[in-house]
């Protein structure tokens, strides 16, 4: 199959059963969303969604967050992933927001990485979600799914991903491709034993296809053959390791 259809099938597809998508993030506004984004790098929805509640509520505001320490606003956000820096990149992000960009979040992707804390993926997020600019970031999930699903051809990094699928995606499509890709990624193209059995897009997914091959399977039963009789080795090793340790106590008995 060549490249353009399985885009064609992939966009096809989402815009069928899931046109809307959206993050699952909670957030009022674009300050939150940008605090929530930042929280978020290497880290679930589900719990960032927990603890900024009571962030929020504290600090409603950019100049509010500014003006406080990465030791208080730690207090709020202990139970995230790098709560340390991710103190000090928010109260940063805060005073920028005020000095520099008059309690606003910028719209443009090269603004918003001027501020600690903010990465390209970060930035698409923002510029995409709040302003609906044809952007999309570039996740674990978005990096896993685009490279599983064959979307992408030999990405190696997230700036590479980005680039393909801002080739061949349409343009109007982009920022909820992004969600399309992390849901995916979240709920069925899972890191570790991927749902393919329940998986939509398996008939066109190259890694569907590869790991169905007569060949792949061989590969995949020798695998099997092989553990099985290494286990089986060890717990021979483990009896005959036993009796020789008991042999020896009641001989010096």
């Amino acid at each position: 199959m060549l490249k353009p259809e399985r885009y064609q099938h992939f966009v096809e597809y989402f815009t069928k059963n899931q046109p809307e998508a959206v993050t699952e993030l909670h957030y009022n506004n674009p300050f939150e969303l940008l605090i929530a984004v930042i929280l978020s790098a290497q880290c679930t929805d589900k719990r960032i969604n927990q603890i900024t509640p009571a962030l929020f509520e504290r600090f409603p505001t950019p100049d509010a967050l500014a003006a406080s320490t990465p030791e208080d606003v730690f207090t709020y956000i202990r139970s995230v992933s790098y709560p340390n820096n991710k103190a000090k990149h928010l109260v940063g992000m805060a005073k920028m927001l005020v000095d520099v960009f008059n309690n606003k979040v910028p719209p443009d992707i090269n603004e918003l990485q001027k501020m600690p804390g903010v990465g390209r993926k970060t930035a698409n997020v923002i510029a995409s979600v709040v302003y609906d600019a044809p952007a999309i970031a570039v996740d674990t999930h978005v990096f896993r799914v685009a490279n599983r699903i064959g979307l992408t051809t030999r990405a190696t990094t997230p700036l590479a991903v980005e680039k393909q699928l801002t080739q061949y995606l349409p343009k109007q499509t982009l920022g909820v491709a992004h969600h399309w890709l992390i849901l995916h990624g979240r709920y069925i193209c899972v890191a570790r034993s991927p749902k393919c059995a329940i998986c939509p897009l398996s008939w066109f997914c190259k890694y569907y296809d590869h790991t169905n091959s007569d060949t792949y399977l061989l590969k995949a039963e020798a695998a099997q053959k092989r553990k099985l009789e290494t286990t089986q080795k060890k717990r021979k090793l483990n009896i005959i390791s036993k009796e020789l340790k008991k042999r020896v106590v009641d001989k010096d008995i």
